[in-house]
């Protein structure tokens, strides 16, 4: 029999970035509760700065093809939405930020310079890699660094929730790249910032980019005990 403690971490441990996913519907109900569950992360003086929407079938539909038609003419906005990556990587960052790039690529069959196989897997991602649900996450622009980890514990606690209900998800830091496209479509106001957006279903088990198993660091790599 499987302890709390066991299914809390499998959940963790068994959730993977899923790029590809079936057409399975998710029961709406069930995602008012995974949504319902993951407000309950920790924040800081209880603010929840997170603001969700729920994207549906007319709404991504006008969100997609905007965003493909962005992709396909090179419409990228002069600043980004906030900064995600290092303007300079340096190692062990660098390192790891190939590592996984590339093993996520060999597994597609996309080689070093295969610049329309990276465009299409661009485009799936901007597609919600076929999830039948599509979520997007903002918070108010005049928010500060403390509201971003309460922003992370939200999306943390959504991905594990839906986990433990048996579905895969993948959080998309690109729609951020793409924050004026989605902001017009979405008429989300100039007063919130395009964080993420977020992708859950059951994951396709036949796609091999689901097969990506990231490496981590060991426990001694980033831990110092102090006696």
């Amino acid at each position: 029999m499987t302890t709390p403690a066991q299914a809390v971490e499998h959940a963790i441990t068994s959730r993977r970035a899923t790029r590809a996913f079936l057409p399975t519907p998710v029961d709406p109900a069930l995602l008012h509760r995974l949504i319902e569950v993951a407000a309950r992360a920790p924040s800081g003086t209880n603010m929840q700065p997170w603001k969700l929407r729920v994207i549906g079938p007319q709404a991504r539909e006008r969100l997609e093809a905007a965003l493909i038609a962005a992709l396909e003419s090179g419409e990228m906005p002069a600043e980004e939405e906030y900064r995600y990556y290092p303007q300079i990587f340096r190692e062990p960052y660098l390192s790891r930020r190939r590592k996984v790039g590339w093993d996520l690529y060999g597994l597609l069959g996309v080689t070093k310079g295969d610049t329309a196989g990276m465009k299409r897997q661009s485009a799936a991602n901007l597609r919600f890699f076929g999830a039948p649900v599509a979520l997007m996450l903002t918070m108010d622009r005049d928010l500060e660094i403390g509201s971003w980890l309460d922003l992370g514990m939200f999306v943390q606690s959504l991905l594990i929730a839906a986990q433990g209900h048996g579905l895969q998800s993948c959080p998309q830091a690109i729609f951020a790249r793409f924050h004026p496209v989605v902001r017009r479509e979405l008429s989300i106001p100039d007063s919130e910032i395009v964080v993420c957006g977020i992708a859950i279903g059951h994951a396709d088990p036949d796609a091999p980019q689901n097969h990506l198993v990231s490496e981590r660091e060991p426990v001694e790599g980033f831990t110092t005990w102090l006696d």
